[in-house]
Parts: structure tokens; C-alpha cells; sequence
């Protein structure tokens, strides 16, 4: 199993300065973490680290190779819960990042559904939520399959970081091959899921790996909050199974890679080693 790291790891700088920094760490592979349909301010005046979904992708490809990096996911992560909308990331975004990766030769493409930020979303029923969710993926996913690519659903909302809920989302979608899991360590915890269980069942599914240890500051907010982009303390100094979760998933037969989600450049070296020694690249 391959190690990598996400792009976000120094604040206010562009996609070059992150990758130049991973490098420098010593990693050689990568994910393309933040993404956007057209333009962006932020990017164009020099604080922002993204790629455009309407990038040239060969350019974004070449834009990693310059600094040793393969580019290991494209991230994609939506509001699959509030009503549609074109100031909302959702199934338009999904289907521009799956074409991205086909061009960039990249297997996976990561999603979620995300947490309700309307009072539409929050009311949903169960069957409603996992209605809606299955509808906004039933187009991406026959694309990723006529494309060969993966989409991934991570552990990110309230609904995916439920194991009954992400088997009824795959069950309604008629389980498509196109369609797998991107196992998250610290967000199937943070969700209230036993992170060591959801690898287990969802072992044959799961494509990819996002590995962070949650703090034991932040326990208390198990099962109120159903993710986060990041942490800053090493693996194995937090209150997730990592160890458990490698040992379920070190053998996976679809597990080539797996990034760290840590925003500090020391802990991210000590949680690399940690991975190193139990087993991984």
C-alpha cells in the first residue's frame, strides 16, 4: 500500500508551492484535494490551492510529474443533500471531475454527500436522504463505468458514515461496478461508526484509504459531526484503530493507494513512519 499526502498543507499558496513543499517531504504521491468548476479569485491573485474542473488536465498532470508526483485522487466532495443548485458542488462537479480523471489517467474520484446546510436538508426522512443521494450519483456512476474510472463514496456525512445507510445508497443504485468506498479513518469515528467495522464490511469495496487519528479533545463531538478536511496530530496519538484498520485493510484487493489528511509537516513524517512500520510504502 502506497503512502501519499493531501494538497493542503500551507495555507494562502497555490497548487505549485504545495507540491514543491510535498516533495520536499519526501512523498511521491498526491491528491488533487480541492477542485472548483471554472475560475477563482483566490487562485488567479496567488492564496488559493485548487485545480479547475475545466483545466487543461494533461497540464495539471504535468504540473505534479515537475515535482516527482503521481497523482494518486481527484477529490470531489458535494452537497448532495441541500436542493440542487449552480452556487452548489454537487452532480455537475462530480461528472466534470470523473472526465478529469479519464483524461489524467487517475483511477479514482472521491465524493460524499456531505452534511445539510438548508432546512430542506435537514428534514429529510432517511428513505428521502438516501433517495436523493442515489439520484445525484446514478448519472456520474454510469459515466465512471463507461470511462473505467472509480467513484468512491467517503465516510463525510451523515448518511455515509452509516454502514446500513452506504449499503441501501449501493442496493438502490443496483451496485454498480463504478462504485466503491473511500475509507476515512477519522471521519467513520468522528460519525459515530467503529472505523475497524466499516473497513471490514466494506472491505471488497474500498479503493482507496484517507488516513487521521481524531484528537481526544475532539470525542466529544462523535456523532454530531460527520467529518473534517484534516488534523494536525500524528497517527496513533488520537482515539481511532489505526492499526486495526490496517491490518483489516493491508491485504484489500482494490487498495493501491492511501493519503494522509495531516496539516503539519512534522506530524505528517511521524504518521508516515507510523504507516512504514506496519507495512506500507
Amino acid at each position: 500500500m502506497k503512502v501519499g499526502c493531501f494538497s493542503l498543507l500551507k495555507p494562502f499558496t497555490v497548487m505549485e508551492e504545495q507540491l514543491k513543499y510535498i516533495q520536499e517531504l519526501g512523498f511521491k504521491y498526491a491528491d488533487v484535494t480541492d477542485t472548483h468548476p471554472g475560475s477563482l479569485l483566490g487562485r488567479e491573485y496567488g492564496f488559493s490551492s485548487t485545480v479547475s474542473l475545466d483545466d487543461n488536465p494533461i497540464e495539471v498532470k504535468r504540473m505534479f510529474a515537475k515535482y516527482g508526483l503521481t497523482v494518486s485522487t481527484i477529490c470531489a466532495h458535494a452537497s448532495l443533500l441541500d436542493p440542487s443548485s449552480p452556487s452548489r458542488y454537487g452532480n455537475n462537479e462530480i461528472t466534470k471531475a470523473i472526465k478529469m480523471a479519464h483524461a489524467m489517467d487517475v483511477r479514482d474520484v472521491i465524493t460524499s454527500e456531505g452534511e445539510a446546510h438548508t432546512e430542506w436538508g435537514h428534514n429529510l426522512k432517511y428513505d428521502q436522504a438516501i433517495t436523493i443521494i442515489a439520484e445525484k450519483l446514478c448519472e456520474p456512476v454510469k459515466l465512471a463505468e463507461d470511462l473505467g474510472r472509480m467513484l468512491l463514496l467517503e465516510p463525510h456525512g451523515p448518511y455515509t458514515c452509516n454502514i446500513q445507510a452506504v449499503k441501501d445508497i449501493f442496493s438502490l443504485l443496483g451496485d454498480p461496478v463504478s462504485l466503491g468506498v473511500c475509507m476515512d479513518t477519522g471521519n467513520s469515528w468522528l460519525g459515530g461508526a467503529d472505523p475497524v467495522e466499516y473497513a471490514t464490511t466494506f472491505k471488497d469495496k474500498i479503493y482507496h484509504i484517507h488516513w487521521k487519528d481524531i484528537p481526544k479533545d475532539m470525542a466529544h463531538l462523535r456523532g454530531t459531526m460527520f467529518g473534517c478536511g484534516m488534523t494536525i496530530n500524528p497517527l496513533g496519538t488520537g482515539v481511532c484503530d489505526i492499526t486495526g484498520v490496517y491490518e483489516v485493510l493491508k491485504d484489500a484487493p482494490h487498495v493501491k493507494h492511501s493519503t494522509l489528511e495531516i496539516a503539519d509537516g512534522e506530524s505528517l513524517i511521524k504518521s508516515y513512519e507510523f504507516l512504514k512500520n506496519l507495512g506500507a510504502e
